[in-house]
This record gives structure tokens, C-alpha cells and sequence, in this order.
């Protein structure tokens, strides 16, 4: 399932309890990512699942269902 994915991936980046990554979980502001850490999450999905997310795309991002959603949209 892809939320498990991008949900292993962002505990491993981010340093947080898996228990606050949830599809309504805010990269900021629940999880503590800053810019750095939100450029570092982008990459690490890029070459996870073989996409490519554009800076446009990556500023629209903002929780974890973003995520997801853009995973589903375009694999």
C-alpha cells in the first residue's frame, strides 16, 4: 500500500512516531519538517517509487494524504 510506503519513508527521514504519520498528518506542522527536511522527503519518494515531482507540485504538498494521493495519481 503506497500510505505505508511514504508512511516508512517519512519516520525514517523525519525522525517522528510512527503513530503521528496519518493521512491528515501536516509535514510542518505535525511532523517538524522544515524546508530541508521537506526537500530530502520529495527525493528520498522520487527515487522510492520512480516519479518525478516538480517544485510546483512539491510547494502544494503540505500533508502526508498529499502525498499519497500524488503517489496514486501518477504511478
Amino acid at each position: 500500500m503506497v500510505f505505508d510506503q511514504v508512511k516508512d519513508i517519512i519516520v525514517e527521514e523525519l525522525s517522528v512516531d510512527a503513530n503521528l504519520v496519518t493521512m491528515e498528518a501536516r509535514l510542518s506542522e505535525d511532523l517538524g519538517a522544515d524546508s530541508i527536511d521537506a526537500v530530502e522527503l520529495i527525493m528520498k519518494i522520487e527515487d522510492t517509487f520512480d516519479v518525478s515531482v516538480s517544485d510546483e507540485q512539491a510547494q502544494a504538498i503540505k500533508s502526508v494524504g498529499d502525498i499519497v494521493r500524488y503517489l496514486e495519481e501518477n504511478k
